[in-house]
């Protein structure tokens, strides 16, 4: 039978303030267990939470970025559950009143742009933290009161991918606005999805599996299809899909049944009587907009105006901030109109350079900074040396830490294009590749490009491949 996914996605955010949404505690990650609390983050009698004003003003910031309706009056409440991180046996949450509801996200899907639309965008506390060795459970309460955004998507997402897109461009639209450092492996950003199938056609959702668990995007996309699987082998059995709360096993490669799922009645919202309602100006919301900076989409728009980039490339470009500031920099430093040459060296061999190295291109460090890297890219449209050996220099550069100009002078690097040192080569080529210069004489043009490679080789790639090509054209054709 053939099903249609639907999946919304719950992503919880941590805002990199300072101190604590209801206390003055320290928000700073790996300190001593336990050494960042008091009686306001662990519940104890007779404290009180005085709400920080700059978890307000980042979560303005997230909720405009995403196209969200701030609401004028809000509130927060008591969500009641029982867990060993959680010490007060409530967290602060948002229920009924939350920050901003109906905003949405653009993500690029197969090269066609899709409105991954958010019901809502509230503010909570984050909970402790469990520690398990063998058989011992230690819990650490310093993450506890951390503020906490979460970002709720309707069910418009179809597939693993789109939902891999939709936390990339979330995750970019984020770090734009410095909120948060995004940091999966800190567990700044956590992600639950939410998932059903259905058949093909029907308009009725199926019945939903919330996925937790899951500490990167690749482990969401990669639970998520396992899950498409799991429920399809449920219904084509004639088994039902019940609702429940499932864990992702990395090491299995499979969703476990952990509990099945609470409804909102379960966690007895009430309205937190500790801290009163209270309402948004519109001047405040004024004000924080004019700290949004420019977003993604805006600068890929700009750089592909400003610079003459193609929107594949201003995508790529844009999809990080870091990366991207250290690409305009580059870009404007490029002398000429012509801008193409830089663009594919920055979207080429630095992005190659930096998933070997396992970093983030902007962490890549060039010997000799960006002044060196445009005189290697000038010296390949000079026709000074070849494309292959400014990519084998750069390579070398990034792992021995010497400046490329000083690797291409001390190999003697730079390209022949003298057609009097070329003929001999050109010669012993034609000579030894009988097959192909036949080949080539019988109407198969593209035999001439294996013997401009045999020419490569035997000048270790310091040939000038065009002369070298424009050579062997005259020669085969006139002998």
């Amino acid at each position: 039978m053939e099903y249609e996914t639907v999946i919304g996605l719950e992503v919880h955010l941590h805002l990199n303030t300072r101190t604590k949404a209801f206390c003055g505690c320290s928000t700073e990650f790996g300190k001593e267990p336990n050494s960042q609390t008091c009686p306001v983050c662990l519940g104890l009698p007779g404290s009180l939470p005085v709400f920080n004003e700059t978890v307000l003003d980042y979560a303005i910031k997230v909720a405009l970025a995403l196209n969200c309706s701030i609401q004028e009056y809000t509130k927060f409440d008591r969500k009641n559950y029982f867990y060993p991180d959680l010490p007060k046996n409530y967290q602060i949450s948002q229920y009924d009143l939350p920050l901003a509801k109906e905003g949405y996200l653009e993500v690029d899907v197969d090269g066609k742009v899709k409105k991954i639309r958010i019901i809502r965008v509230h503010m909570e506390e984050d909970a402790g933290k469990l520690v398990h060795r063998q058989e011992t459970s230690l819990v650490d309460y310093n993450r506890g009161g951390v503020p906490l955004l979460e970002i709720v998507s309707y069910p418009d997402i179809s597939s693993p991918d789109e939902a891999y897109e939709y936390l990339s461009s979330l995750k970019s639209t984020i770090e734009y606005l410095n909120v948060s450092d995004c940091d999966m492996e800190k567990g700044s950003l956590r992600c639950d999805a939410n998932i059903s199938i259905r058949k093909k056609g029907q308009e009725k959702l199926g019945v939903k599996a919330e996925l937790k668990n899951m500490n990167s995007f690749k482990a969401v996309r990669e639970a998520l299809a396992y899950e498409i699987q799991r429920q399809a082998g449920c219904l084509d059995s004639g088994k039902s899909v019940i609702q429940e709360t499932r864990l992702w096993d990395a090491k299995l490669s499979k969703t476990i049944s952990m509990r099945t799922k609470e409804e909102a009645q379960d966690y007895r919202y009430f309205p937190e009587p500790d801290l009163p309602p209270f309402i948004i100006s519109s001047s405040k919301i004024k004000e924080v907009a004019k700290s949004i900076p420019e977003l993604p989409p805006q600068r890929m728009v700009r750089m592909m105006h400003e610079y003459g980039l193609s929107e594949y490339d201003a995508r790529i470009i844009v999809s990080s901030k870091e990366f991207a500031d250290l690409s305009e920099d580059m870009i404007k430093e490029y002398p000429g109109k012509d801008k193409k040459p830089i663009v594919n060296w920055i979207t080429g061999p630095i992005l190659a350079g930096a998933n070997s190295l396992g970093i983030q291109p902007h962490r890549l460090d060039i010997p000799g900074g960006i002044p060196e890297l445009i005189g290697l890219v000038k010296s390949v449209e000079e026709a000074k040396i070849s494309n292959l050996t400014a990519k084998a220099v750069f390579n070398e550069s990034l792992s021995n830490g010497k400046a490329c100009s000083r690797i291409i002078a001390e190999k003697n690097l730079f390209q022949i294009s003298d057609s009097s040192v070329l003929d001999k080569a050109i010669d012993e080529v034609i000579v030894s590749n009988e097959k192909s210069v036949s080949d080539y004489k019988n109407g198969k043009s593209n035999a001439v490009m294996f013997l401009v490679g045999q020419v490569m080789r035997k000048t270790q790639g310091k040939a000038n491949p065009k002369v070298v090509q424009e050579m062997l054209k005259r020669r085969l054709e006139n002998a």
